[in-house]
């Protein structure tokens, strides 16, 4: 939009002097300002909200007494976890009143670089959602794995020119901020020198540690997780991101920290939130219903999942209802229950009725570059490979908690035969491997972890944060093989064997992370696995899927296992089984 040519328009709309191309009327305005409420009309002209007050327009809306709120933003998500291009996605989240983002492509930049990232930029620009990006920063996470690429400050650097870049993703790699790693610096030096921001990545870092971040420029933090951490990171000046996804769920940890007066410095974001639960739940909405649910005042929520996500990352025309801010907004008929029935996205009208309008969502698809389709490549892996010898009866092993990132590092008595692990449904300890996928190095770790309840069969993906290795769990070594060969055959996906025979799979050919298919396709897929789990034993209060991909994050206490071994975090180092 040209706004030179259009400030005519947008000044006599304001001053009544024209009609506004839009009135809202019969409303209830919620003031994020003042958090306050004003029943006064809201005029739009050229998508802009021009005017509240007393207006014509050539056509009118009644909000019915309903509450016009401002559109939700998402101020840290990874699009790959909902395993939607964002075509798909958008069909999602519209609904639920979610219309910006601020995505970090790192799952997709982790397995295709330079050409990930590009496609998912590329193929946002054809979304009805307002999509922004922070350039990844740790491609690989860290040094003790192996990714399909590396990214170095001088691949970052032209991404700067796209209007819709605003800085650089979460630095996951701490150890290179606080030792002032070379890479890891220029990379640094290179955001600000652009004028861009920096997001953090701050788990288990101590107040010396958030100290390092901040003189860093680093500027926000998603990985608090008690109301100590999130007050020591307000103390310090950052942005706090109180995160509910599917597998950490942080909000009511930190709500007790939110106050009146540090409640502006507080956004949501959902991180990595799965596709049945955005259907189910919903995005951000559910995270401003979780908040209100839990005591904090209605306008107050609705705020830190608007203007302050977007004051967060200076989009200076969004997150409020007010002169000059673009016309995204919400019509609630329920304040406490955050209850959507209608959505405009810039002035336009596209959920009705809680129904996405399908006509607003026809826009042109994005060519898959076919290197993108072929991204699984291994070594023929063998019963033998999976082998654990054991020096002892005991073992190092990781204890999964649910529903959390954080891991348990324990050291239990373990089953052997000759020497050599057996897995234990009893003491519920498991075989756990990760197999490296994109340049067939042949490379397998291999671990025991506890806590994932299979009684029978294997479970892989190749979604496995954030290198996006193959990982698999499994009782027994057949059944983990015969879910590598059905991961290698769909090139990326998830998969569920027992008895040596599949019983349920999800093809992701774009990288081994999304699907090409529609959202409601990959929604049932996506039912069937659940459904599937069943008969492999499963029961548990988690997600096994999402559980097992964050095995392989080597930058979230406290053991974690990557294509090259087992990995102490807290230590930063391998160690032994």
């Amino acid at each position: 939009m040209n706004i030179g040519n259009n400030i005519y328009d947008y000044i006599h709309s304001a001053s009544t002097a024209k009609k506004a191309d839009l009135v809202i009327t019969n409303g209830k305005v919620i003031d994020v300002f003042n958090g306050e409420i004003i029943e006064e009309d809201v005029a739009i002209t050229k998508g802009k909200i021009v005017g509240i007050g007393s207006y014509e327009g050539h056509s009118t809306f009644d909000a019915k007494g309903g509450y016009i709120c401002p559109a939700f933003i998402d101020g840290h998500v990874h699009i790959e976890s909902s395993m939607l291009t964002p075509q798909q996605l958008e069909k999602v989240l519209v609904p639920h009143g979610v219309t910006t983002l601020i995505a970090d492509p790192h799952e997709i930049a982790n397995v295709a670089g330079t050409e990930g990232i590009q496609y998912l930029i590329e193929s946002s620009r054809e979304s009805l959602l307002d999509i922004y990006f922070m350039i990844p920063s740790c491609v690989p996470a860290t040094s003790f794995e192996n990714a399909g690429a590396v990214l170095e400050a001088e691949d970052i650097v032209p991404f700067y020119n796209d209007q819709n870049v605003l800085g650089l993703a979460e630095v996951m790699d701490f150890p290179a901020v606080l030792n002032g790693s070379e890479q890891m610096v220029n990379k640094l030096i290179s955001a600000t020198e652009h004028g861009k921001l920096i997001d953090g990545h701050a788990a288990g870092l101590d107040t010396y540690g958030i100290n390092t971040y901040r003189v860093a420029g680093i500027q926000t933090d998603h990985e608090a997780v008690n109301a100590e951490e999130a007050k020591i990171r307000l103390q310090r000046g950052m942005y706090l991101m109180i995160r509910e996804g599917s597998v950490a769920k942080d909000l009511q940890a930190l709500l007790p920290v939110v106050t009146e007066r540090n409640s502006r410095r507080c956004l949501f974001v959902t991180d990595d939130k799965h596709l049945d639960d955005l259907v189910e739940e919903g995005s951000i909405d559910h995270n401003v219903r979780l908040a209100i649910a839990e005591g904090l005042d209605p306008i107050q929520a609705i705020s830190m999942a608007t203007l302050n996500a977007a004051e967060c990352f200076q989009l200076r025309n969004k997150g409020a209802i007010a002169p000059g801010y673009d016309a995204d907004l919400l019509i609630l008929s329920d304040l406490n229950q955050v209850a959507i029935e209608d959505v405009f996205l810039k002035g336009e009208h596209i959920v009705q009725k809680r129904v996405l309008i399908e006509s607003a969502t026809n826009k042109k698809d994005i060519m898959i570059p076919q290197s993108l389709k072929k991204s699984v490549h291994i070594q023929p892996v063998t019963k033998e490979d999976f082998n654990i010898s054991l020096n002892g009866k005991t073992a190092n092993i990781i204890e999964v908690i649910p529903n959390s990132l954080i891991t348990n590092h324990l050291n239990e008595e373990v089953s052997s035969i000759d020497g050599s692990f057996v897995p234990s449904i009893k003491k519920d300890q498991l075989k756990l491997a990760v197999i490296e996928r994109h340049h067939a190095t042949g490379n397998i770790g291999l671990g025991i972890v506890k806590g994932m309840r299979l009684k029978e069969g294997a479970i892989a993906t190749t979604i496995a944060h954030d290198s996006h290795n193959i990982i698999v769990c499994g009782t027994n070594d057949d059944d983990m093989l015969e879910a590598i060969s059905m991961i290698e055959d769909m090139q990326g996906g998830i998969a569920i064997v027992k008895n040596g025979k599949s019983v349920c799979s999800l093809s992701l050919p774009i990288c081994g992370l999304l699907t090409d298919q529609h959202y409601e396709e990959t929604l049932k897929q996506i039912n069937a696995l659940n459904t599937s789990l069943a008969e492999v034993g499963f029961s548990g209060n988690f997600n096994p899927f999402l559980t097992l991909s964050f095995l392989a994050l080597p930058v979230i206490p406290d053991l974690k296992l990557t294509d090259t071994g087992l990995f102490q975090v807290k230590q930063f180092k391998h160690i032994t089984i």
